[in-house]
């Protein structure tokens, strides 16, 4: 008989894994303040987040009242990459209780993974400054392959590059394009409230919330997995 693939979580990044609002915050107000662009706030954040560098700057400038034409874009993405990379790690912290959790998963044979719409090499470059990367079997971002979240394949990819399977993963995240993405691929959800999400979690309709990481156990995901699987089979 062939054994079962390892049991996979997979977690979004910013507003998930780590609390990186100020340091976003900071490098996109120095990216916009080039233009002469009044400062963007945390406040603000939720509406920014979700797609990436180049998503996140065209929506402050639109926030600001300053549609960005296309040939203006690829500089002020390097000068935000720049900035970001030269301060990582800044303020960014892990959320509490997310390494012991990690821990717990790992202790039982759990594979973990990272899908991020992220740049990957800012989302590598970050989890190393934070001694992180060694839990991960897998960290995609935005840009490592042709689709990204809420695109089902760039779940399935991370999971596939993970070494396990669809039908052994839960997904945990923020915001919509986590929760969709994981609808997309058919795999379950965990939904997190203390994120960058502009609405409440509760309405993205995920499997789960879990208002700390203490609640993620193992078996919590292997609850989810059955119930998910049996849903699915109706």
């Amino acid at each position: 008989m062939i054994p079962a693939p390892a049991p996979l979580v997979v977690f979004d990044l910013d507003g998930t894994l780590l609390d990186t609002h100020a340091d976003l915050v900071e490098s996109l107000n120095h990216t916009i303040a080039i233009l002469g662009l009044e400062p963007v706030s945390y406040d603000d954040l939720t509406h920014l987040v979700g797609q990436g560098a180049r998503v996140m700057i065209e929506r402050a400038c639109r926030l600001r009242g300053h549609p960005l034409e296309g040939e203006a874009l690829p500089a002020l993405v390097e000068r935000f990459v720049a900035h970001y990379a030269a301060g990582m790690p800044g303020h960014t912290q892990p959320y509490p209780g997310l390494v012991a959790a990690m821990d717990r998963l790992k202790s039982k044979g759990y594979r973990l993974a990272v899908c991020t719409n992220k740049m990957e090499k800012l989302a590598l470059g970050l989890l190393e400054k934070l001694d992180l990367t060694g839990y991960f079997d897998a960290i995609t971002g935005g840009d490592t392959f042709e689709y990204r979240k809420p695109d089902a394949r760039h779940l399935t990819g991370t999971i596939a590059r993970a070494g396990s399977d669809i039908s052994r993963t839960v997904m945990i995240g923020d915001s919509v394009n986590d929760i969709a993405v994981a609808r997309n691929a058919a795999v379950p959800s965990i939904a997190v409230p203390f994120g960058y999400s502009d609405v409440p979690v509760s309405t993205l309709s995920p499997d789960h919330i879990i208002t700390h990481f203490d609640e993620l156990t193992p078996e919590l995901v292997e609850t989810l997995m059955r119930d998910y699987a049996a849903k699915v089979a109706v």
